[in-house]
């Protein structure tokens, strides 16, 4: 760390990181779904709850379930759940500051029974729930620089 000390660059996490710039500052919306619901307690649980929030960010989910594997026989063995997240930081006042938009995906299996198959599904939806906010509070941190200007 002390070879970087010279160049100008700080880490992100540290006390004066750039992730805390938005660290308990802001307030998120997502839809009223399950995957909303994951989504922003996820992003909670990295950014922190905002009591007076400098920023809002508004993220928009889509999905789309897509076979993976098939057999032969025409039986799909395995899934991939595709993820998009829309989302726009805004600042109090209501401008936008950045935007962007992430995808990603989860696999699961359905080869076991059905309640092995749904519960796989259960489980990819809530995984990629988690990947989608952790891909946003990546990008965030980046635009961080940018918001304390």
């Amino acid at each position: 760390m002390m070879a970087l000390a010279g160049c100008g660059l700080t880490p992100v996490y540290g006390t004066n990181g750039q992730a805390n710039i938005l660290r308990d500052a802001v307030s998120f919306s997502a839809p009223d779904t399950v995957a909303g619901f994951r989504v922003r307690g996820r992003l909670e649980e990295r950014l922190g709850r905002a009591t007076a929030p400098k920023y809002a960010l508004d993220v928009q989910l889509g999905q789309n379930l897509t076979p993976a594997t098939i057999t032969v026989d025409g039986d799909t063995t395995r899934f991939n759940l595709v993820g998009t997240a829309d989302w726009v930081l805004r600042s109090a006042a209501g401008s936008s500051l950045t935007s962007g938009q992430i995808e990603t995906f989860t696999s699961y299996s359905a080869t076991g029974s059905t309640v092995a198959t749904e519960a796989a599904a259960t489980d990819a939806a809530a995984r990629l729930s988690v990947a989608l906010a952790d891909l946003i509070v990546s990008r965030l941190i980046l635009a961080a620089p940018s918001l304390s200007k």
